[in-house]
């Protein structure tokens, strides 16, 4: 867990939680610079930073910051937020998955999510086509395709939904679909 401030346009992360322990990964130099800046620990929790590719997970594995800030003895809740729509090769992506989650201990957990045409279809297919067309590869998958990278996990309730389905509280719930480009789902490592 951890809380998250504003600061000058970007989250501050401060970890104030015992247990917490954070590792960012990211290969964007601007990103590092901020995280540099703003990614801080407390006595009670650790943060760290790590100039890296999803696309090479061993590097990420076997890095120093991770060793350092992460105990691999006990579950690890890997985040891949909006990030495997850049991918578009759906067998590149659920191989990355399963090299990332393979040697995390049982209970682990992978949240996703990616991009989708689903609830609009036009509008979605125009944005992607325009990211395409500026040299930024992204596609927008259906609820099977990202279904498809939880195999081998235990998805949970309410499995892979548009986010403002995921346990919504009231303001989310309210959300037209129309307006939700986005499927999300958590899954576990038995």
């Amino acid at each position: 867990m951890n809380s998250e401030t504003e600061t000058g346009g970007r989250a501050a992360h401060r970890c104030t939680i015992r247990s917490c322990r954070i590792l960012y990964v990211d290969n964007d130099p601007i990103v590092l610079v901020h995280a540099r800046a703003l990614l801080t620990s407390t006595p009670e929790g650790r943060t760290a930073y790590l100039d890296a590719d999803f696309r090479d997970p061993e590097t990420i594995l076997e890095s120093d910051q991770l060793r350092e800030t992460l105990d691999l003895s006990q579950p690890i809740a890997v985040s891949l937020i909006a990030i495997v729509h850049f991918i578009v090769d759906d067998t590149v992506v659920k191989d990355l998955i399963d090299r990332i989650m393979r040697p995390l201990p049982a209970g682990s957990i992978l949240a996703l999510s990616t991009c989708t045409a689903d609830s609009a279809p036009e509008e979605v297919r125009v944005g992607v086509a325009a990211y395409n067309a500026n040299g930024i590869p992204l596609v927008a998958r259906g609820q099977a395709g990202v279904e498809r990278f939880f195999h081998g996990l235990e998805l949970l309730d309410p499995g892979v939904v548009l986010v403002n389905h995921w346990h919504p509280d009231e303001q989310a719930a309210a959300v037209d679909d129309a307006h939700v480009h986005v499927y999300g789902g958590i899954a576990r490592k038995p």
